[in-house]
């Protein structure tokens, strides 16, 4: 971004979407003295925020939204700058991003992107990789010689994330990007970057760029894959935007479910001018995500689901639970062999549990595979295993009832030195959802 400031010209106001704590909207809010929005799915995720600019001694800081990145709670026009790190692969769809960027992009606003991973064509495609500190010996070696990323398919740690429900999206080849691109930009500038882990990436970046007629990285970006970074921007000449004070924020916004401009009252409530939608501040962040989905991701205390991050939880649990942990929305308890809840379903028809949890490195000192088997009123519903650390989510569907005692026995057990407490894995959210 910094290499590219006088591409990108006035940054006020600008959005990140998919901003995680917000990291790259602080860093524009204090060293380049710009205000706007920092977006992301998870209102918990942005709360942390705070931490953040604790921790940097930050004055200033972006408004913080709750929101979808293909139904962005902006109206048409109004931002001059939009950035987003690390996220358009992470929707099946890539090019709905980019037309919701468009729009509430100004005629001549900037779209910055960065860190989008470059389909491989020089590999095998034999199988996918986790991340580093958890692979195997075979497999760490075969990485630090350059050669794992000649067999594997997709991206390394993918299939990891993809376990805990964030999609994938590593398809698209350098032309593919450059086609979309062009399609909704009218100029661009890219950065690609691709990486040499060792000896057998090193040969074969070296000579693609020398058999390039460009000596560009385009040719090892084809073979190899990499990361793209782009700048890009809209068509007409640049608007002047009207500059709203940071008190006045909401004249950016629109309502995520009928599209009306919204209003805030005295008590910091966002409320929208043609329905009954509102957003109260909660803890510096507005959740305006549309209804249904605010409804499905946020549900609150609930008796179909036991979510450690939220206040009341306790009341679900039985037995063979240890005390809260963690932070902001990463709230969890840890279990020992034998851990019980209590579940009833909110709604009618079949149901499944979808249970979350990680498995820490220690619980794979022994050799041995992590075992998980779930008992529901004392059917056994499912049995998994895991053989790498991580996060997880497991899922099985469940008979017909009224309430469901939840069961989760797990294995091996092992101790932290200087605990007495005998741990397994911890779990951070059981719930039922609508069998599919």
């Amino acid at each position: 971004m910094r290499r590219h400031l006088e591409f990108i010209g006035e940054m006020s106001p600008f959005l990140e979407i998919g901003a995680n704590a917000g990291h790259t909207s602080y860093m524009l809010a204090n060293e380049f003295g710009a205000d706007g929005f920092a977006l992301d799915i998870s209102a918990d995720a942005l709360r942390y925020g705070i931490a953040i600019q604790d921790e940097w001694g930050m004055a200033r800081a972006p408004v913080r939204i709750a929101g979808d990145a293909v139904h962005l709670p902006f109206a048409d026009g109004s931002l001059r700058f939009v950035l987003a790190f690390q996220m358009l692969s992470q929707f099946m769809d890539i090019e709905s991003v980019f037309v919701e960027v468009k729009r509430v992009l100004a005629p001549g606003g900037v779209f910055l992107f960065s860190e989008e991973p470059l389909k491989r064509m020089l590999t095998l495609s034999i199988y996918r990789a986790p991340y580093y500190d958890t692979m195997k010996p075979w497999e760490r070696r075969l990485y630090d010689w350059g050669l794992l990323g000649y067999v594997i398919r997709d991206v390394v740690g993918a299939h990891q994330e993809e376990s805990f429900g964030i999609r994938q999206n590593h398809s698209m080849v350098l032309r593919q990007w450059h086609a979309l691109i062009t399609k909704h930009f009218v100029e661009h500038k890219y950065e690609i970057l691709v990486r040499e882990t060792g000896w057998g990436e090193r040969v074969v970046r070296r000579a693609a760029i020398a058999l390039d007629r460009h000596r560009s990285e385009w040719l090892a970006a084809r073979l190899l894959g990499g990361t793209l970074a782009a700048v890009c921007r809209k068509a007409g000449g640049a608007r002047e935007i009207p500059q709203a004070s940071p008190d006045r924020f909401e004249t950016y916004l629109r309502c995520p479910d009928c599209r009306a401009p919204l209003r805030r009252d005295a008590a910091d409530t966002l409320a929208c001018t043609g329905c009954a939608y509102t957003a109260a501040n909660e803890g510096g962040v507005y959740n305006l995500l549309p209804s249904a989905t605010r409804s499905e991701l946020y549900p609150g205390d609930r008796e179909d689901i036991i979510d450690m991050s939220i206040a009341g939880h306790e009341a679900k649990l039985r037995e063979g639970w240890y005390e809260l942990e963690g932070v902001f929305g990463n709230r969890y308890r840890w279990i020992g062999e034998r851990a019980v809840a209590l579940l009833r379903p909110a709604g009618s028809g079949p149901q499944k549990v979808r249970i979350r949890g990680f498995a820490h490195e220690a619980a794979f000192a022994q050799k041995k595979p992590v075992t998980l088997e779930v008992r529901v009123n004392a059917e056994r519903a499912g049995l998994w295993t895991l053989d790498r650390s991580g996060l997880f989510v497991l899922e099985a569907p469940l008979a017909p009832g009224s309430e469901y005692r939840i069961e989760v026995l797990a294995g091996p057990v092992w101790q932290a030195a200087g605990d007495d407490r005998r741990f397994t894995v911890n779990l951070s959210m059981l719930r039922l959802l609508p069998a599919e």
